[in-house]
């Protein structure tokens, strides 16, 4: 593909430019800046920076890059394993592992792993998410179910359309929450100004819910937990910044790094998961102890 820049246009960044020239949603800001430094995004044949400003006239070349294969294979993946029969399985995330594959993720990730130990997994959501009903973010922690026929999947995601699903998370946040608990009821919908991040918006968004309590102060920090009411992507993180008190350690919405208390990462964990078994009807709870540095920064603020 290639543009040229008219005279309004001139001063914008390239990476800005070339985003909103290809107007795809699903092709973000942070990919055309990885074309840029690849070699993908030229100006006059030229190689160029990601905030480089173009100039009226100049010729801006997209040379796409060969799609990566994105086909699921299995992989001999550890996984923690917390309930398992031939319907369902329940797992215990660790952070930083992606739930499925995707641009630049095309192998380590749950299903991968899914894939080695399950052999049978429902087919609803296509070959690149088999058994995956729901997800939680590569850098969240926790409980997770997978469905490993049709009729469970369409069970599960049911419950969780119907919000029947019990999913609470904990989260260790920036700041003292002055009230006890809370919901937060505020639509969601894409960031303006970077593509792969989200905001509270009024504009292309959708009605989210979540419900807060805290549970320990700690002054300049709170650990809350928290219910989903509705389930949009990066919904807590998104939320909580709205609110003032972003997660520590969150890269993207919390603005500071977690490692003065010894956190790799965001302070978000899916402690507990409930759901009625699709077979049986019984009701089945389960619940996920916190990862060792969340639980270590935790130590750290009632003991300094």
């Amino acid at each position: 593909m290639s543009w040229t820049v008219a005279e309004e246009q001139a001063g914008e960044r390239i990476d800005k430019f070339v985003t909103d020239a290809i107007g795809n949603p699903s092709i973000s800001r942070s990919q055309v800046q990885e074309w840029i430094r690849a070699g993908h995004i030229t100006v006059a044949s030229g190689n160029v920076k990601p905030n480089a400003r173009v100039a009226a006239g100049d010729e801006i070349v997209v040379v796409f890059p060969e799609p990566e294969s994105l086909e699921a294979l299995p992989e001999d993946i550890p996984l923690e394993i917390v309930f398992e029969d031939a319907d369902i399985i329940v797992i215990n995330k660790p952070r930083g592992m992606v739930v499925h594959p995707a641009y630049g993720h095309s192998s380590g990730t749950v299903v991968n792993a899914l894939l080695h130990h399950c052999k049978d997994l429902s087919g609803i959501n296509g070959v690149m998410r088999p058994g995956i009903v729901h997800r939680i973010d590569k850098d969240t922690s926790g409980l997770l179910m997978a469905a490993k026929n049709d009729l469970a999947h369409a069970s599960l995601a049911a419950q969780l359309k119907e919000h029947s699903v019990n999913r609470r998370y904990l989260a260790l946040v920036y700041g003292n929450v002055p009230h006890d608990r809370g919901t937060i009821d505020a639509p969601i919908g894409r960031d303006k100004y970077d593509r792969k991040m989200f905001a509270v918006t009024d504009k292309n968004s959708k009605r989210s819910v979540t419900h807060f309590d805290v549970i320990e102060r700690f002054g300049d920090y709170t650990l809350v937990g928290l219910r989903l009411e509705t389930g949009r992507t990066h919904q807590i993180r998104v939320h909580m910044k709205y609110i003032g008190h972003p997660l520590v350690g969150d890269p993207m919405y919390g603005g500071r790094s977690g490692r003065t208390l010894g956190m790799d990462g965001q302070a978000l964990h899916a402690g507990e998961l409930g759901f009625v078994h699709p077979r049986t009807g019984e009701r089945h709870d389960f619940e996920a102890a916190l990862p060792e540095d969340m639980e270590h920064a935790l130590h750290m603020l009632r003991n300094r």
